[in-house]
């Protein structure tokens, strides 16, 4: 999560390279391999969303820390967007069932 202060809409390509510690052109490249990552283009500018900035600290653990490939991190990402997917299914069908018992 961001700090306070900086909890804002939308990030310039320069501030989210601030946030996250690597250079815009690492960013530019990561956008191209990574389809999680989808900046809002404005004009010639990419607006990144907190949503984004979160995806590319993963990114940026996985291939920094965790010693993935560029390959292996997108089928990391991959099925943890799925699962992801997958848990808010599961619990909207639990409350929809809650819903359900309560009438």
């Amino acid at each position: 999560m961001l700090p306070k202060r900086e909890q804002r809409r939308y990030f310039k390509i320069s501030e989210v390279s601030q946030i996250v510690g690597v250079e815009p052109h690492v960013l530019r490249y990561w956008e191209k391999e990574f389809k999680e990552i989808k900046p809002i283009r404005f004009s010639s500018r990419r607006l990144y969303t907190e949503e984004d900035i979160k995806t590319i600290i993963e990114i940026k653990k996985l291939l920094y820390e965790d010693g993935f490939t560029i390959a292996g991190a997108k089928r990391y990402l991959s099925r943890y967007v799925k699962r992801q997917t997958l848990l808010k299914e599961i619990k909207n069908e639990l409350l929809d069932i809650l819903l359900l018992l309560k009438k």
